[in-house]
């Protein structure tokens, strides 16, 4: 039986080891690893035009921005040089330049600049990489979690190719697992993955792969922590292992099973009934379970036309500005968000009377029940419609003093049918005040 201790120790990471050697083993991102695309144009040592363009990689954490660079670096042949925003300064890039100037005039070498988390760099910083890109004395690629837009100078987005990483997908996590579990850089089968651990993984990792390689590796070692001494079986890592060695409680939450819909059914249902303690209790749970926070974002924006609709009108702003916000700013940040939204939605006061219109309107319209248009509200401004009578009697309402003029509106078949009856809560309750002097004026039609 193969130890824990003499799996583990004085081993570099797993999600270290387990870094592709070649653009082929890369787990998803295949929207920029198409047949000449920059990135599998700079990894070609054969490429006639090497590194004619810097790219910079823009992605959540653990999506493969390094990943990316070494495979380029391992399968190019080129010079590669590695610096971290969070340590190298003016002196370290200006000496890189320098040295890449000598290998290309002595040697006819091309050197790659890998800089990552370039956004940790002031304006002073990224100014010094601008001569050897613009020059070619490097191929820059560089990788920020952050907006580009807003943490990497002009200049230098322009002299560049902004390349955007989509985070990984349950499928592409797995095959990640499954890679280190049975590879020789990785585990070398010296455990076995049960599936519903495979699964808590695949859900903890929310797209993370070093995460996901991570938990893997903890979990391993507990398994193989617990088998010490046992010489009939390979060790097998349980849910209860990724639990022990995440230490979090795993959630019974598949995204596509029935607690994704129990979970956010219960949520909205909690934002109806006017409970915001309840409500950010499931969101936390979609969250740790790491439910797409798009959907989340989704269902508020929902949730707001809804069930609040023009009781609070401001609720649909908020709820936008959530879904907004979280495609900005991505998680984690992103939870503070969908809670200010979660708890808003939950607190304000609640109608579904545009919702019951809407679909009281469709149900008349699907019945058959629709008509003709009312002649004086036709079209009037092609040829040949005033000889047809359209637009005859049509009363402007701005030629009232009160902005409202009596007259039909509806097609005869629906004349007089209500569909929007507001009710007497928030906002909603002025409306229902002003809707019954209109309904009024127009002869309560």
């Amino acid at each position: 039986m193969t130890s824990a201790a003499s799996l583990m120790s004085g081993q570099t990471p797993l999600a270290v080891r387990m870094r592709p050697v070649s653009l082929d083993e890369v787990a998803g991102q295949q929207h920029l690893l198409r047949a000449g695309s920059p990135i599998v144009a700079l990894a070609d040592p054969q490429a006639k035009a090497p590194g004619a363009v810097s790219i910079i990689l823009w992605g959540p954490p653990g999506t493969g921005k390094t990943t990316l660079a070494q495979a380029i670096a391992r399968s190019s042949g080129r010079r590669f040089v590695e610096l971290s925003a969070i340590t190298a300064g003016v002196k370290d890039v200006r000496e890189v330049m320098q040295d890449a100037i000598t290998q290309r005039d002595l040697y006819g070498q091309t050197t790659i600049l890998f800089l990552d988390e370039i956004h940790r760099f002031t304006k002073a910083q990224q100014d010094a990489l601008l001569p050897g890109v613009e020059n070619g004395w490097v191929i820059l690629i560089a990788a920020t979690t952050e907006n580009p837009s807003f943490s990497v100078i002009s200049p230098l987005l322009s002299r560049s190719l902004l390349l955007t990483l989509q985070p990984l997908t349950d499928d592409d996590i797995g095959v990640l697992v499954d890679r280190a579990t049975t590879d020789a850089r990785g585990l070398a089968d010296a455990v076995r993955l049960a599936d519903d651990a495979r699964a808590a993984l695949i859900r903890l990792a929310s797209g993370d792969a070093r995460r996901a390689l991570t938990g893997l590796e903890a979990a391993a070692a507990v398994a193989l922590s617990k088998a010490e001494g046992a010489e009939d079986a390979i060790a097998e890592v349980t849910d209860e292992d990724v639990s022990q060695a995440v230490d979090r409680a795993l959630l019974r939450y598949d995204r596509q099973g029935d607690e994704h819909y129990d979970v956010i059914s219960a949520f909205i249902k909690s934002i109806r009934g006017s409970d915001p303690d309840a409500a950010v209790h499931y969101l936390a749970r979609m969250i740790e379970a790491g439910e797409d926070p798009r959907f989340i974002a989704r269902r508020l924006v929902i949730s707001a036309a809804e069930d609040i609709g023009l009781a609070d009108p401001q609720a649909l702003t908020i709820a936008n500005a959530a879904a907004d916000a979280v495609a900005f700013i991505g998680m984690p940040e992103g939870r503070i968000p969908l809670a200010e939204a979660t708890i808003y939605l939950a607190t304000t006061a609640k109608s579904n009377a545009a919702y019951t219109a809407i679909n009281q309107a469709i149900a008349d319209v699907r019945a058959g029940g629709f008509g003709r248009v009312p002649i004086h509200l036709r079209d009037a401004h092609y040829a040949g419609a005033k000889r047809l009578g359209h637009g005859k009697g049509y009363r402007y309402p701005h030629d009232s003093e009160v902005g409202i003029l009596p007259q039909q509106y509806l097609p005869d078949e629906l004349d007089g049918r209500r569909y929007y009856e507001p009710k007497n809560l928030g906002a909603e309750r002025d409306v229902s005040a002003r809707l019954e002097r209109i309904r009024r004026i127009l002869g309560d039609r």
